[in-house]
């Protein structure tokens, strides 16, 4: 099985920067498709990056500003966050697939980590 263990959230002000990092381990494999999606209070769960091979999507309310990469050397996924807005605020998980590709449903993914929080002041 697959572990994913997120951490970096925290508190900043409007345009601050937080960098997530989401920690990869177990039977993975670093081709197959990672992701972030978001959460929050009262709203669903939304797609916010993924990354397959050379392959990023985002979502276009993060587009120029967040940046998905991943360091196979370490087994680690990180989010570069930018310019943060309080819109951003939200729980942020990490999330892995056991297949090749790019999937913006949180169905398409089979292994979750257990949130970190992001809060976004104005």
């Amino acid at each position: 099985q697959v572990q994913l263990e997120e951490s970096g959230g925290g508190l900043v002000q409007a345009g601050g920067s937080l960098r997530l990092s989401c920690a990869v381990s177990g039977r993975t494999f670093t081709g197959h498709g990672k992701g972030w999606f978001r959460q929050a209070p009262g709203k669903e769960r939304e797609f916010v990056a993924a990354i397959s091979g050379g392959y990023t999507r985002y979502t276009d309310s993060v587009k120029d500003r967040f940046t998905i990469s991943r360091d196979d050397t370490k087994d680690t996924v990180y989010l570069q966050m930018n310019s943060l807005k309080p819109e951003d605020t939200a729980v942020y998980y990490c999330a892995a697939r056991r297949f090749i590709g790019i999937d913006t449903k949180a169905r398409g993914y089979d292994y979750w980590g257990q949130g970190t929080q992001v809060t976004v002041s104005s």
